[in-house]
């Protein structure tokens, strides 16, 4: 079974900083782009940030400059660095990778179980 976990949620001042990370386990073959969306209250999922598995990333307009999402390959794991927290960024966030499987080497896109991010004083 091949799945995303992740870790690092929690409420934070506005200001603060948090850093995600989520790994992937199982029979895996390979993992193509990673990435980041958030859900807040009564709002679409959204795409928060990506990397590929080159390295190259992209961002929403909202989060340059003060996200940095970064990989470690030999891990499966991927990190979201959040740095000068907004109430805004308050949401769940849920991780995303498109993952070769070892058997069978079929290609699935997992998803997180989500980790709640609260920004508030």
């Amino acid at each position: 079974q091949v799945q995303l976990v992740e870790s690092g949620g929690g409420l934070v001042q506005p200001g603060g900083s948090l850093r995600l990370s989520c790994a992937a386990s199982g029979s895996i073959f390979s993992i193509n782009t990673m990435g980041w969306y958030r859900q807040a209250p009564g709002k679409q999922r959204e795409l928060v940030a990506a990397i590929t598995s080159g390295g190259s990333t992209d961002y929403t307009d909202s989060v340059k400059g003060r996200f940095t999402i970064s990989r470690d390959n030999a891990k499966n794991t991927v990190f979201l660095q959040m740095n000068s927290l907004k109430s805004e960024d308050t949401a769940v966030y849920y991780c995303n990778a498109a993952v070769m499987t070892a058997m069978g080497y079929r290609w699935l896109e997992l998803w997180g179980q989500g980790t709640l991010v609260t920004v508030s004083s």
